[in-house]
C-alpha cells in the first residue's frame, strides 16, 4: 500500500503540471483590461495569400469572396486545387483567384498542397505569406494585420481562428465550441499577455516569406500547422497571436463528420504531445531559452476533455486509497488541481463565452466526456497517423 500510495502521489503531482499551465494561461487572459487596438504604421507589403483546398467547391467561393476584398494590388491570391475531383479549381477561377492543380495520389495533406504552392511563388517571392483553409471566413482587415505584423516581427503570426456550431447545432456542438475558445483564443491571448508564443492552430497565419520558404512542409503529418509552428520557434521565430484579426469556421453537423475531425486533431495533438515536448525540454536547456521550455508546458495540456477524464479517474483510485490507508496527500493534490481546471474553464467562459453558451450547457459536459471515451480508446489501440480531410455538410457520404 505504501507502494501504491506513492504512485497516486507522484500522479498528482503531474497533474499539477497542466492543470496549472491551464490556470495560468486563462488567468492572464481573464484579468486583462479591455483589448484596444494598437494602432499600427501601415506599410506596403506584398502578401500572397494561398489557399490549400482538397474539394472543397462548396465552400471555396464564400472563403474567396472574404479574401479579395482585403488584397490590394501587389497582392496574390493563390489556391492550390490539390488532388481534386470536382469543381473547385473552376470556381476558384472564375472568382479571380490564381490557380495551381496539383495531382498526386500517393503524397496527400495539407502540407504537401502547401510546398507545391511555395515553389510556385518562388519565381516571384512575396514579402509576406498568408495561410487560409478553404472553408473559412476571414473577417476584415485580419489579412493587413497579420501581414504587417509578421513583416514588422519577422516573426510567425497566428490569428484568432474560432470554430463556432452550424444551424443544426447540438449540446456537444456547444461544449465542442467552448473547448475550441479556451484552445485558440483564451490560452493563446493568455501567453500573449505573458509576452509568450503560442502553437499554430491552422488558419489565418502569416509567415515572412524567407522563414515559411526554410520550413519543412511537405509531409503528411495530420498536425502540419502545430508541427510547423515547433519547428519555427526551435529556429528562433517564435509565433505571436493576433487577437484583433479573425478567421471563422463551421463546425460540422453530421454525427460521423465531426469524429473522424476531432479523431485527427486530438490523435495528432497527442502524437505531437508524446514526441515534440522532450524535444522542446531538451532544447530550452541547451540554447537556455525560457520560450523553448513555455512551449514545451503549453503542449504538455491535452485536448481538456482528455485532461478531466484522466483527472476523474485518478481521482477516484486516490480516493478510494485514501479510504483503505488513510493517507489523503495524492487526493488533495488532486482536489486541487480540479479546482485549477473548474477556474480556468469557468472564467474563460464568463469573460469570453458567456454571451453565446448558455450556462446550463456546461452541466452537460460530462456527457460530451462520455461521447468522446471510444476517441481516446482509439488512440491507444490504432492512433491516427494519415491525413484525411473533413467532409463538408453538404457534400453526400
Amino acid at each position: 500500500m505504501v507502494l501504491v500510495n506513492l504512485v497516486f502521489l507522484i500522479i498528482a503531482l503531474g497533474f499539477l503540471v497542466p492543470s496549472g499551465v491551464l490556470f495560468i494561461e486563462c488567468l492572464s487572459a481573464i484579468l486583462s483590461s479591455p483589448f484596444r487596438e494598437e494602432k499600427r504604421e501601415q506599410q506596403p507589403t506584398k502578401v500572397a495569400v494561398v489557399v490549400p483546398a482538397h474539394n472543397e467547391a462548396s465552400k471555396i467561393k464564400n472563403t474567396l469572396e472574404t479574401l479579395l476584398p482585403q488584397l490590394t494590388f501587389q497582392d496574390r491570391l493563390l489556391v492550390i486545387a490539390d488532388n481534386c475531383t470536382d469543381e473547385t479549381a473552376a470556381i476558384a477561377r472564375q472568382c479571380g483567384a490564381i490557380v495551381i492543380e496539383r495531382q498526386n495520389s500517393q503524397q496527400q495533406g495539407k502540407g504537401y498542397a502547401l510546398d507545391y504552392g511555395l515553389q510556385f511563388l518562388e519565381a516571384d517571392p512575396p514579402e509576406v505569406v498568408c495561410l487560409v483553409d478553404a472553408d473559412c471566413t476571414v473577417k476584415e482587415n485580419t489579412i493587413a494585420k497579420i501581414a504587417q505584423l509578421a513583416k514588422t516581427a519577422n516573426k510567425p503570426v497566428q490569428a484568432t481562428y474560432l470554430i463556432e456550431p452550424s444551424a443544426y447545432q447540438g449540446t456537444k456542438d456547444i461544449i465542442s465550441t467552448l473547448a475550441i475558445r479556451i484552445k485558440n483564443l483564451v490560452r493563446p491571448y493568455g501567453l500573449a499577455r505573458l509576452g509568450l508564443p503560442c502553437l499554430l492552430t491552422g488558419s489565418g497565419m502569416a509567415f515572412p516569406w524567407q522563414l515559411i520558404r526554410q520550413a519543412s512542409l511537405a509531409s503528411g503529418n495530420i498536425v502540419e500547422d502545430m508541427q510547423l509552428g515547433i519547428d519555427l520557434t526551435l529556429a528562433g521565430y517564435s509565433p505571436i497571436f493576433c487577437l484583433e484579426a479573425k478567421v471563422l469556421s463551421i463546425l460540422p453537423s453530421r454525427e460521423e463528420t465531426a469524429i473522424t475531425q476531432r479523431k485527427r486533431w486530438e490523435h495528432g495533438h497527442l502524437q505531437t504531445l508524446l514526441t515534440q515536448v522532450p524535444r522542446l525540454l531538451k532544447a530550452s536547456v541547451v540554447k537556455r531559452r525560457f520560450d523553448l521550455f513555455a512551449l514545451a508546458l503549453e503542449l504538455c495540456v491535452p485536448p481538456l476533455s482528455l485532461l478531466l477524464m484522466l483527472w476523474t479517474v485518478a481521482l477516484g483510485g486516490a480516493l478510494l486509497t485514501g479510504i483503505l490507508t488513510k493517507v489523503w496527500i495524492g487526493s488533495l493534490i488532486l482536489a486541487v488541481a480540479g479546482l485549477l481546471i473548474f477556474i480556468s474553464v469557468l472564467g474563460a467562459w464568463v469573460k469570453f463565452c458567456r454571451a453565446d453558451i448558455p450556462g446550463l450547457a456546461l452541466l452537460t459536459i460530462p456527457l460530451y466526456l462520455f461521447w468522446k471515451v471510444p476517441l481516446y480508446f482509439a488512440f491507444l489501440i490504432k492512433p491516427e497517423t494519415k491525413w484525411i480531410r473533413t467532409r463538408r455538410d453538404t457534400e453526400n457520404f
